[in-house]
């Protein structure tokens, strides 16, 4: 079967749902890939920083309905058991993907946007437009191909992009637990190898989501273990699990995370959220920065298609220069923070120092976050 569209979205995560349902806003005819069913949990700190709110509300996107907490407060722990405590620069909330994802995969519905569930095989650049094939015979000729595939995807290979060739040490570990937490907290908890973020959802579920490095993981046989000797010497962590109830079967996982530096664009490809930059979880806005950048592409690419960008080359450079003045610096800081997270000695040296200078720790999480996302009419 043969499609043609204005824009194709791969790929229907926080960002690239964000973008379907701008680009729809405006009238353009826009088909989004996605190769997972709706609504599904998946791996995430499960926190957004209030800057998006403006744009949401722009958007029409009611993030009240779904009833999430409300977190105005950060509190940091090291493996020695020194806490450090802040209020986070503009707040935010919790929702989980499972929520958040089929809500917006039904606002970019009502919107006019096709969802198909497939897989994408191929994708061509041929006489200056797209043409993406995929698992179930579908080929689809379109101006705008959108990348929002995520962390990592067999879409990466094929574009033969320069982190995937590069082994990553980084695996996450996610799942809802019910038991006592506070409402209006985040917490960012150290324990050897990594760190571990908790903080409130929706039905007043507490997300438990950590990152560790694979060599400290891979000595112990499971998660269980491995909770159970390592991340529960942090004693915050050994009180929250010990007085949480699982929720889930088993706890998700996925691994080789990169935080290696990737491009903006590919193969004339616009990339955003994860796709085009991974920011470490402990600077905690990975989900705004998803958001921020479907709105960046969005407008750029809207103004392409209406003519007000003459050339896809003047897009190209648009998006990319866009994309490094709003994210490079805060991507710079994630990956930094990542390298020092897993030098043992720079690691104990940059949490005595937050020890010793609290004020420190939301000057860092404040360069890691921006100021409300606006978009007028």
């Amino acid at each position: 079967m043969k499609k043609n569209v204005d824009a194709m979205i791969i790929g229907g995560g926080l960002a690239g749902l964000t973008a379907a349902i701008h680009l729809t806003k405006f009238g353009f005819k826009v088909i989004l890939i996605e190769k997972n069913k709706y609504p599904r949990h998946k791996v995430c700190g499960e926190y957004i920083s209030n800057e998006v709110l403006p744009y949401f509300q722009w958007l029409g996107i009611e993030i009240s309905d779904l009833k999430p907490s409300n977190i105005t407060k950060l509190a940091f722990s090291t493996l020695t058991g020194t806490t450090i405590c802040g209020d986070l620069p503009l707040g935010g909330f919790g929702i989980s993907r499972y929520k958040l994802d089929y809500y917006l995969s039904q606002k970019a519905i009502q919107k006019g946007c096709e969802i198909i569930q497939d897989t994408v095989t191929d994708i061509q650049f041929i006489e200056d437009e797209f043409i993406i094939s995929t698992m179930n015979n579908l080929e689809i000729k379109t101006k705008i191909a959108i990348g929002a595939f995520g962390k990592r995807s067999n879409v990466d290979q094929k574009l033969n992009r320069n982190f995937i060739q590069i082994k990553s040490p980084w695996l996450a570990v996610k799942a809802h637990y019910l038991g006592d937490f506070p409402n209006d907290l985040v917490g960012l908890h150290n324990f050897k190898g990594g760190y571990c973020g908790v903080s409130k959802v929706e039905k007043n579920r507490i997300n438990i989501c950590y990152l560790v490095d694979y060599e400290t993981f891979k000595e112990y046989k499971d998660i269980e273990e491995f909770q159970s000797k390592i991340v529960c010497k942090n004693l915050h962590l050994k009180a929250i699990f010990e007085n949480s109830k699982l929720l889930f079967d088993k706890p998700l996982t996925i691994s080789q995370i990169s935080f290696e530096q990737k491009k903006a664009v590919e193969k004339h490809i616009l990339m955003i959220g994860d796709t085009a930059g991974l920011i470490h979880p402990l600077c905690g806005n990975g989900m705004a920065m998803a958001i921020h950048s479907a709105k960046i592409a969005s407008k750029l690419v809207s103004d392409f298609l209406n003519h007000k960008i003459s050339s896809r080359k003047e897009l190209e450079k648009k998006y990319t220069q866009e994309w490094n003045k709003n994210f490079r610096s805060r991507l710079r800081i994630g990956r930094m923070l990542s390298k020092i997270l897993r030098m043992e000695k720079l690691a104990s040296l940059l949490i005595q120092l937050l020890g010793i200078l609290p004020f420190l720790l939301p000057k860092i999480i404040k360069r890691t976050h921006g100021k409300p996302i606006i978009l007028k009419n």
